[in-house]
């Protein structure tokens, strides 16, 4: 019912194969908790119209944050995951998870008042971190770029505060859900990479999220680039994609020439005042980017690659590099149909994907089954 059609319970036998007398039961326990609706009456074919009902997302809301090594997006969204309201945040995450989880719950609340409604209305949170992340506890794991972090109980500092379920994953896995699920939902197979002050991807095979045996699938940063330079990488290995390619390494490349480059932003706004160099250190970092995506390319297969971060904001000439280099060097067949494009989610792939992380876990069967066990349902 999650579509938003509304339909019949004779509709909803008909889908689904139960008998009507159990559809008739489990469409009263939804309207108990206040997940399903009614919405009127369908034409009538002879006799009484029969009552029509359809998915209720603004029942329960969804605190998302998106927390990056510089700043953070935090938005409320409901169970369909549209957002409600949203604010960015200049965040340090080397300033420590409990300054950094501080802020983002100050945010939440300022988000929840503008939205009408109160914590009583919660059905989770979900938060991304620029870093390895256990998704089974939420712990991040020797995170090279958050100090004081390894191993913080993420889930049970916010779960304190908000007494509701908290789901945390790595940055780029859930930009990979939000990119999927709000451009892509056709797609199974989708490489969703993140530039930006690092470098990392998020893996879609078969629709659904690849995390690997221990949650560190997609860490795309510190594959060595082939050919590229014995740059040191703060991993301690050299010639490392982020040290080559991240935006911190461009700007490091336009320091060198005397550009005043100090982070990100300043370094996509000198692309787009037309500097030369810009553009052409942008375009070899795009390159450095596909000789490592040619390989991930041959081996999983993608329909599309998807390119976000705030390098993405570079637009044509980072994808340009890497389109030149991941056409040539990768097999035929894997690139026949093959779509390299940048994100089409305007800054909100992460936001939007811890929503759908929360939104998978509350209204899946299990806890659906749990709520309507419960008397009081959905507040």
């Amino acid at each position: 019912m999650r579509d938003g059609a509304a339909r019949t319970r004779a509709d909803l036998a008909a889908v689904t194969g139960l008998a009507r007398s159990t559809v008739a039961a489990r469409v009263d326990e939804l309207l108990a908790t206040g997940l399903v609706a009614p919405t009127g009456e369908a034409a009538s074919t002879g006799g009484r119209p029969p009552a029509t009902f359809a998915f209720r997302p603004g029942a329960r809301l969804v605190l998302a944050a998106d927390i990056g090594v510089s700043r953070a997006r935090v938005a409320v969204t409901d169970l369909a995951a549209t957002v409600l309201a949203e604010a960015a945040l200049d965040l340090a995450v080397a300033d420590g998870p409990v300054v950094v989880l501080d802020a983002v719950l100050a945010q939440f609340e300022a988000l929840l008042e503008r939205t009408g409604r109160s914590s009583a209305d919660l059905a989770g949170v979900g938060v991304g971190l620029p870093g390895p992340v256990e998704h089974s506890t939420g712990h991040p794991v020797s995170p090279p770029l958050m100090p004081g972090w390894d191993g913080f109980d993420v889930v049970g500092y916010l779960g304190r505060a908000l007494g509701v379920p908290i789901l945390v994953d790595n940055d780029v896995n859930i930009m990979a859900l939000g990119e999927h699920a709000a451009v892509w939902p056709s797609v199974d197979d989708l490489l969703f990479v993140k530039i930006a002050t690092g470098i990392g991807a998020g893996i879609i095979s078969h629709g659904e999220l690849q995390r690997g045996a221990q949650g560190a699938a997609g860490d795309l940063g510190h594959i060595a680039v082939p050919g590229g330079p014995d740059t040191p990488c703060r991993c301690g290995n050299v010639g490392c994609l982020e040290a080559v390619a991240s935006g911190r390494a461009v700007a490091a490349t336009l320091r060198e020439k005397g550009y005043d480059v100090a982070t990100n932003t300043a370094l996509v706004e000198l692309l787009r005042s037309g500097n030369t160099d810009a553009a052409l250190a942008i375009r070899q970092a795009g390159r450095s980017v596909g000789r490592v995506l040619a390989a991930c390319v041959n081996l999983l297969n993608p329909s599309v690659i998807v390119i976000g971060g705030i390098m993405a904001e570079a637009g044509e000439h980072l994808l340009a590099g890497i389109r030149e280099v991941v056409y040539t060097r990768s097999l035929p067949l894997a690139t026949q149909h093959l779509r390299i494009v940048g994100a089409g989610t305007a800054g909100r792939a992460g936001v939007l994907g811890a929503a759908a992380l929360v939104v998978q876990h509350v209204l899946s069967a299990r806890q659906v089954d749990q709520l309507v066990a419960t008397p009081a349902g959905v507040a």
